[in-house]
């Protein structure tokens, strides 16, 4: 199964094992994934670099990461894509 972003990007969600947003940020010159609900909690004290969506593939217990990262411009966009994601995978798994 692949979804086309509006962007057209693909991505392959046959082995996807966990779905998620998160910001990614910089603090004290160093850049990482956070939560979005940590990223409100903590705005004032970072720097937002960009908003994801996270495909993850890593299978429980692996320790090398294999994902696909979508970059958006604002967390608006970002959930709105999330959603359509989600919409797509229930569509194309319930029928």
């Amino acid at each position: 199964m692949i979804y086309t972003t509006l962007k057209g990007q693909q991505v392959f969600l046959e082995n996807l094992v966990r779905l998620y947003a998160a910001a990614y940020i910089e603090i004290a010159g160093e850049r990482a994934e956070m939560s979005l609900e940590w990223m409100d909690t903590n705005a004032d004290k970072v720097k937002l670099i960009e908003y994801v969506l996270v495909f993850d593939y890593t299978p429980p217990g692996n320790e090398k990461r294999v994902k696909t990262i979508l970059s958006y411009p604002t967390k608006e966009k970002l959930l709105n894509e999330m959603q359509k994601v989600v919409d797509f995978i229930n569509e194309n798994t319930h029928n």
